[in-house]
């Protein structure tokens, strides 16, 4: 039976797209950057952490980690994989989603449709007291 280990976010921008991802999601942190980690940079002719490939967001307890991964082509079609959040408060969320570089696709009943700063959709529904599918 397979586990869950990583996801993956495909992407121009790397470091800023990690650091939006880390904001957003409650118990996610960047990965810090220690002294071996930055000569291995380093030796692949890498500046520094803005500049990394691959930066990675870790869970503080558990959960799949995420990789933030440079490509060269830009986001071109509708994602065909996407996260969907919980929010207690779908609106302040929101808000504050927006305040981190998010955009708003679309407002439903139940949910918001929403774009990370790379244009990569995903979800935002209100907790419910109701089962989930």
């Amino acid at each position: 039976m397979a586990r869950l280990r990583d996801i993956v976010i495909d992407c121009a921008r790397p470091a800023a797209t990690a650091r939006f991802w880390a904001a957003a999601l409650d118990g996610y942190a960047v990965a810090p950057y220690g002294e071996a980690e930055l000569a291995r940079l380093h030796a692949l002719g890498v500046a520094g952490p803005d500049d990394d490939p691959t930066v990675l967001i870790e869970p503080e307890a558990g959960g799949p980690r995420i990789w933030c991964q440079l490509v060269p082509e830009p986001k071109s079609a509708k994602n065909r994989l996407h996260l969907d959040l919980l929010a207690t408060d779908l609106e302040a969320e929101t808000g504050r989603l927006v305040g981190l570089g998010a955009g708003v696709l679309a407002r439903y009943e139940d949910h918001h449709l929403l774009a990370d700063p790379e244009g990569n959709e995903f979800c935002l529904f209100p907790v419910s007291d109701r089962a989930d599918p």
